[in-house]
């Protein structure tokens, strides 16, 4: 297994389950389940038992590996910086051996046999790739300055839908030059890379890539942090060179276009800072200065925020194989605590994924009455007089 030899270093001091001032847990799988094996140290020593032929590659076991949302609060946490940096990579390899092997939960089987066979994680045809756009005045790509890219969760997930419209009309009220992208893309990959399935996320990437290339795009814009990440980080060494930006760095310049209203009620904002675009990209400003820019809104910190920020426990593929489901203290329960806690009216978002992980998790603190999920770009389009009507 590739990263093998860095498995025997770790000698489980705790550091990397949790945040930097050490108050609370920030693992996700670990506060989820409780148990040292979740924990990032505890993969470690399994993997070495595994490998050293001391245990079996049971479901549990199984479990415990596609656990891990790749939240990255491990690499910003753990005390060896000789080998921090190839933390997660040792768990996607660690996966991959279980995938090779024929071991894993039933709900990554299935997630990543959908995305084989359809090319997206719902299993959708490719010909409703671009209805979540119908009736809104866009142009398909055509040498505009940016193409945007839409991923499976804007293109198939009503919620996503709802949130990919906002943005395109934000980029088109803004004047932001872009266009869509006309031809069915497949999946980013971006989670598909992290649960280990190397081939299948180089089959996916090198399609989106040839129909990018086909079209000289230079320029994209994401709507998901999660396809920013691998867009930026990943296509490169498969032949997709392009400058990469999540919209909400786009936006962040772009706020003075706007027709932003000063007649708006106040409002009390905290954000969630997505893992894609902070932990893994460190981008912390843009999504702020986004907001900052919007009159009448107020911001609070939660206590775990930028490095330290809790994920929503969607990462990593979870969203989609559910591995992290069910009790009181799941991630995307305890962000929703501790956004009530901070005195926020509204719990902001910049990825699909975590709008619906953390409207979930409201409603479930019995939270929706005073607080409410929405995602940056609804939020700035809330915001908004067009053609002098409230939006």
């Amino acid at each position: 297994m590739e990263h093998a030899e860095i498995l025997h270093r770790c000698f489980r001091c705790g550091y990397c389950k949790l945040p930097g001032n050490y108050a609370d847990i920030n693992c996700p799988a670990y506060l989820a389940y409780c148990f040292e094996t979740y924990a990032p140290g505890g993969r470690m020593w399994l993997l070495r038992a595994w490998l050293d032929n001391k245990i079996e590659a049971g479901s549990r076991f199984a479990e415990i590996m596609f656990s891990c949302t790749a939240c990255g609060n491990c690499v910003a946490q753990c005390a060896f910086p000789e080998f921090r940096d190839r933390l997660l990579l040792a768990f996607t390899a660690g996966r991959e051996a279980l995938l090779d092997a024929g071991t894993a939960p039933p709900s990554v089987r299935d997630w990543l046999t959908r995305i084989q066979n359809h090319g997206n994680a719902y299993g959708k045809p490719a010909k409703k790739s671009l209805e979540w756009a119908d009736g809104l005045e866009i142009d398909v790509f055509d040498g505009q300055e940016y193409a945007l890219f839409v991923d499976d969760t804007g293109i198939h997930e009503p919620r996503g839908r709802e949130i990919a419209r906002a943005v395109a009309t934000l980029l088109t009220t803004a004047g932001i030059s872009f266009g869509i992208i006309g031809k069915p893309c497949f999946s980013d990959g971006n989670d598909v890379k992290a649960m280990g399935e190397t081939a299948l996320f180089e089959s996916l990437a090198e399609k989106n890539i040839s129909i990018f290339n086909a079209l000289n795009i230079g320029k994209i814009i994401t709507l998901s942090p999660h396809s920013y990440n691998v867009l930026k980080n990943d296509y490169p060494a498969l032949g997709g060179q392009y400058q990469v930006f999540h919209y909400t760095q786009v936006l962040a310049f772009a706020m003075g276009r706007l027709p932003l209203s000063a007649d708006r009620p106040g409002l009390t904002v905290a954000l969630h800072d997505p893992c894609y675009l902070g932990r893994h990209n460190a981008d912390y400003a843009s999504a702020r200065m986004v907001l900052q820019a919007l009159p009448g809104v107020t911001m609070v910190e939660m206590d775990r925020n930028r490095a330290d920020a809790l994920c929503c426990g969607g990462g990593g593929g979870n969203f989609f194989t559910d591995l992290l489901s069910g009790g009181d203290d799941t991630p995307a329960r305890s962000r929703a605590r501790e956004a009530a806690a901070a005195g926020a009216q509204i719990l902001a978002v910049a990825c699909p994924l975590c709008a619906i992980m953390l409207e979930d998790a409201v409603k479930s603190e019995n939270l929706d009455k005073t607080i409410s999920v929405r995602e940056i770009s609804e939020i700035v389009e809330g915001r908004m007089d067009l053609q002098g009507n409230a939006r």
